[in-house]
Order: C-alpha cells, then structure tokens, then sequence
C-alpha cells in the first residue's frame, strides 16, 4: 500500500500526504511547499509517507 501511496505522492503530492494523515498540519504545509515549488512538494509527500 505504501508503494502506492508513494505513486500517488509523485504524482499529485498533496493527494498522497491526505491519504496518508488527512486533513492535518502536514497536508496544508505539503499544499503550501507544492505551490512554491513541486518538487519540495514531493519530498515531503514522500519524507511524510516513509515516516509514517
């Protein structure tokens, strides 16, 4: 499940961080770092996921 969470993550980085924590603090911080920029959007994403 975590490869496809990671998939999705790539993809659309926010999607992948909601499915993982929901509507938490890092959902809107991994909505915040994808507008600047998405590629910090995706580390995160993944750094979130792989810690979880």
């Amino acid at each position: 499940m975590d490869f496809l969470r990671i998939l999705v993550a790539i993809l659309l980085p926010p999607l992948g961080v909601f499915l993982q924590v929901g509507l938490g603090g890092a959902f809107w911080l991994n909505i915040l770092l994808t507008i600047l920029g998405y590629i910090p959007g995706i580390v995160h994403a993944v750094w979130v996921i792989a810690r979880r």
